[in-house]
């Protein structure tokens, strides 16, 4: 208990052992850490510290006193510099409204906390990958006001998020603490796939709600796939009128600038995947001779398989596209795929093989490491900052210095160990494929993932590794059971992902991650439980709140 409370809570004074108060305190808490450890009562429910998933990186416990909160009158106050900010704006209506929703408790001995102040110093920075997320909260025992101050919106964001997983439902108190807190590292995402199966507007925010809960900021949108192009073009409407599966299934300009505001409200920055040249049966429903012609073994045993490099017009639509996608999608990255590219069907096609004589291309690798060049020399012009599937850096291919590597097969450690020794910025998914369900607790799996276990790599090369991604592929995924597969596993990716290295003990996560999954559920996310017996003191009920 002592080491789980030293490992936990950081920077308290060695004047806590000089008097018999203070040593009764320090037994308090470390009992309270046991508790916290275990998940068991001890008669000590109301006093557990912080349930807080991710764990932050450094935080002081004041003293026991825990202050009341009044849902009826407590306020969040802005500093007059973001009053009129939307995402403050819309961050302080959301968790006032949370708040509301609890029933008053009777009001703590140690007094009641009234109003939480919100402080942000670059008030006009830009959401993107690596802002500035940090902040720090204070709840004092002696003080009826708590506060937050971030240099950024977002690191207002996150430390709103850390304020409401601190309430006790239980007995409607705060704990008296210090918290400074910042992620780990700068990008940690999670994508969602409308291709196999539409996911509709609200559902998308609903992940997107689930996900600010946990401090993601990337929501990967693998929008288009081979089975649907659901993206409403208006420089080719042709794709998702003959692309997607029908009209009602497709998402809007309008859609989409719903979804980015809505994410960057919650501190997520959304990144699109435009997958090429696989993966692109939906698209050439609607382009002439814009896929390579090889009957019977293209896609799903069909005559086509992927985009045709040889035919130079190719090259323009996507030039004029992947310029409309960075114009909607605001966030300036792209997510470019890459991965699982059929060479047979390529080699099937004469006209392709005598194309790739006369131009001196030798091999299909040589091929896709040409349709690659000119699709990179399409992207820099865009001003992006991109992404590939591993596939592009294992198959040899010339890419630029810039390129980042998205790993997702077998033998990660192996394949970040070459990428990092590379030179190449990568993102790790391999061992995070959330749609891959089993019985039982599969979020320890995830957990224990670490993502510098990367065989010798060097200080230096450990800093290419961005961060990760967990992926929710929508195989079998829909916005019926989306919620309930992906929450709270996601949230142990997540931990792993903002947490200090040292935040590994599974026990103590085992009973944040229940209380984490409640407060989900008490706020219309319905997150699966994660223990075999168990409840909420707010269960799920429904999407009721507006």
């Amino acid at each position: 208990g002592k080491q789980w409370y030293q490992r936990r809570v950081r920077g308290i004074s060695p004047a806590l052992f000089l008097s018999f108060a203070d040593m009764l305190l320090l037994l308090l808490t470390t009992i309270v850490a046991v508790t916290a450890a275990t998940g068991e009562d001890y008669g000590l429910g109301s006093f557990n510290i912080l349930p807080v998933v991710p764990f932050p990186q450094e935080a002081e416990m004041y003293s026991t006193a825990r202050r009341s909160l009044d849902p009826e009158v407590f306020r969040i106050t802005p500093t007059p510099n973001i009053q009129e900010d939307k995402v403050i704006a819309s961050s302080i209506a959301r968790y006032e409204f949370y708040f509301s929703r609890f029933k008053p408790l009777p009001t703590s001995p140690d007094g009641t906390l009234t109003s939480l102040t919100l402080t942000v110093h670059s008030p006009s920075t830009p959401l993107s990958i690596g802002v500035d997320e940090s902040y720090s909260l204070t709840i004092s025992p002696s003080s009826p006001t708590a506060s937050i101050t971030a240099e950024t919106r977002f690191g207002a964001v996150r430390g709103l998020e850390t304020f409401y997983q601190l309430y006790n439902v239980t007995d409607g108190t705060f704990p008296s603490v210090n918290i400074k807190d910042y992620p780990r590292f700068a990008y940690r995402g999670f994508l969602i796939d409308t291709s196999r199966h539409f996911l509709p507007v609200e559902s998308i925010f609903k992940v997107i709600q689930g996900l600010s809960m946990s401090k993601f900021n990337v929501l990967h949108w693998h929008i288009v796939d081979d089975p649907s192009f659901p993206y409403y073009s208006p420089s080719f409407p042709g794709l998702a009128e003959k692309g997607a599966y029908d009209m009602n299934h497709v998402y809007t300009i309008s859609d989409v600038l719903r979804v980015t505001s809505y994410a960057e409200d919650h501190g997520i920055l959304v990144v699109p995947e435009f997958d090429t040249p696989g993966h692109t049966l939906s698209w050439g429903k609607s382009l002439e001779n814009f896929l390579t012609y090889c009957p019977g073994i293209g896609t799903f045993g069909g005559d086509y398989g992927p985009i045709n490099p040889s035919i130079d017009a190719n090259f323009g639509i996507l030039q004029k596209l992947l310029a409309e996608v960075t114009s909607v999608f605001p966030g300036g990255w792209l997510h470019l795929g890459g991965d699982e590219v059929p060479f047979k069907c390529w080699q099937s096609n004469k006209e392709l093989v005598a194309w790739m004589k006369q131009q001196g291309v030798k091999t299909f690798s040589d091929l896709e490491s040409y349709y690659e060049e000119k699709l990179l020399d399409i992207v820099h012009g865009l001003n992006t900052s991109y992404v590939v599937w591993e596939e592009i850096f294992n198959n040899g291919l010339h890419i630029q210095p810039d390129t980042i590597i998205h790993v997702w097969k077998g033998k990660w450690n192996e394949t970040m160990a070459k990428v990092v020794k590379a030179g190449y910025k990568t993102i790790l998914s391999s061992p995070w494929y959330l749609n891959y369900i089993t019985f039982g607790d599969d979020w320890v799996k995830y957990y224990e993932v670490e993502p510098y276990d990367i065989p010798g790599a060097t200080p230096e090369e450990l800093q290419l590794v961005i961060g990760g991604e967990a992926c929710m592929w929508g195989e079998f995924v829909d916005a019926t059971n989306i919620l309930s597969r992906t929450f709270p596993r996601a949230s142990a990716v997540a931990e792993r992902l903002w947490s200090s290295q040292k935040v590994r003990d599974r026990k103590d996560m085992s009973f944040r991650l229940d209380k984490h999954r409640c407060g989900m559920c008490a706020r219309e996310i319905p997150a699966e439980s994660i223990l075999h017996r168990g409840y909420c003191p707010y269960e799920f009920d429904g999407y009721d709140w507006h």
